[in-house]
């Protein structure tokens, strides 16, 4: 058989990733033996735990101990990493090392040096400048021809997420996504989480999706972001169209913002509204000119915030600032990434997915939808930091603004 030994240490017990790796060799048709378990103390104390993997083939347990990476899980025996030149811009070498978004270090020349810039699904470039290694992710159309990069499984070590206390005394629905945890505490943590983050200089990320402005959060959302909650906006077409079509007709889809009538005429009103936004150039151009004067993407403007609104194929129009080039569009997002320390997703599947492949598993993110299977989703897609919310946005939105803004 083949045999492999890792380890993993951290909080690996109370977070349960111990768990989820004995789980996982199991379910691959691996076995196990713990070799040596040092278990912490105090829910302070980290935990360490040495594991021997055995598989039936070598095929098998190279996959395998490639899954264990999203958990923290590194071979104790480890050789020099080894790099190829990419052979032509936006193609890696076969064989590349596919990073996860964990804290990740590279063993070059002895040394042990931290990527710069964790990131899913990316490859591992070294740069050196002034006798300085660096080592960066990079996606992979970004690769140029020339660019080394690290290749295979050695020499490439992460460390374990590490799991918050989200629920407070509540640590017995310790679940990481339930409808029935008690909603005022956890949004008191979340409101807590952002004003730590703003004291310490950090910034914070809202996702948000349509629904947002549907549920009524919308001037809440504008009022984070006015009152300097709110460091950046990722979003899409969508969100930002019906923001500016609540503010502009007072409707959103057609129906009215204040009294949820449908208004006749009314399913032609946000195209009506792209339009004249297309007219005056920019959400910017719009919001000087008055045509614009409430609301989320009016807020922005006026805050100096900046946004990126990714488009898809589904969208009217689109807005002028709207990015068709969803490469370009997640270029975009990356560019914002540094800094950030808190990202609130709001009622979006698709964006929060396409957010969470882009952050460090260091930035705290809260995905917060009324339909569960939203909220499971991105942690399902590697985002393991991602705490759920299951709640109606508006009334989240609206509580969150109070803990904030009182």
């Amino acid at each position: 058989m083949a045999t492999e030994t890792i380890e993993v240490h951290g909080h690996i017990v109370d977070s349960l990733i111990l768990a989820k790796i004995l789980d996982a060799i199991i379910e691959a048709g691996a076995d196990y033996e713990l070799a040596d378990v040092e278990i912490g103390k105090t829910n302070t104390d980290s935990s360490r735990a040495s594991i021997v993997v055995r598989a039936d083939d070598r095929a098998l347990l190279d996959a395998l101990l490639d899954d264990l990476l999203v958990h923290g899980a590194n071979r104790t025996t480890q050789s020099e990493a080894v790099v190829e030149i990419a052979e032509q811009d936006g193609v890696l070498p076969v064989g590349f090392h596919s990073t996860t978004n964990l804290d990740t270090e590279v063993l070059l020349d002895g040394t042990w040096h931290t990527v710069e810039n964790p990131e899913m699904d990316c490859g591992l470039v070294v740069d050196e400048a002034d006798g300085r290694i660096r080592v960066r992710t990079v996606p992979m159309h970004r690769v140029e021809a020339g660019d080394r990069v690290v290749v295979g499984r050695d020499g490439v070590r992460v460390q374990a997420p590490e799991r918050r206390n989200v629920a407070g005394s509540f640590e017995f629905m310790g679940s990481e996504v339930s409808s029935e945890k008690p909603k005022g505490l956890m949004i008191r943590h979340v409101a807590e989480r952002i004003r730590a983050a703003r004291e310490e200089g950090g910034r914070v990320l809202l996702v948000a999706g349509p629904a947002a402005i549907h549920t009524g959060a919308g001037p809440d959302l504008a009022t984070l972001v006015e009152q300097g909650w709110i460091s950046c906006l990722f979003t899409g077409n969508g969100f930002a169209t019906h923001d500016l079509e609540s503010n502009v007709l007072g409707t959103s889809l057609g129906v009215g913002v204040a009294d949820g009538v449908p208004v006749e005429g009314g399913h032609a009103n946000h195209v009506r509204v792209i339009n004249e936004i297309r007219r005056h150039g920019s959400i910017a151009a719009a919001v000087e000119a008055g045509y614009v004067s409430g609301g989320v993407m009016h807020a922005c403007v006026r805050a100096g915030v900046p946004f990126v609104l990714a488009g898809s194929v589904r969208d009217d129009g689109p807005l002028p600032d709207t990015m068709t080039d969803v490469a370009a569009a997640a270029d975009a997002m990356r560019d914002q990434v540094p800094g950030m320390q808190v990202a609130l997703m709001l009622a979006t599947t698709l964006h929060a997915i396409a957010t969470g492949n882009i952050l460090p598993a260091s930035v705290e993110t809260f995905c917060v939808d009324i339909n569960q299977a939203v909220v499971t989703k991105l942690a399902d897609r590697g985002s393991h930091q991602a705490v759920g919310i299951v709640t109606d946005i508006g009334v989240f939105v609206r509580q969150l603004t109070g803990e904030l803004c009182s």
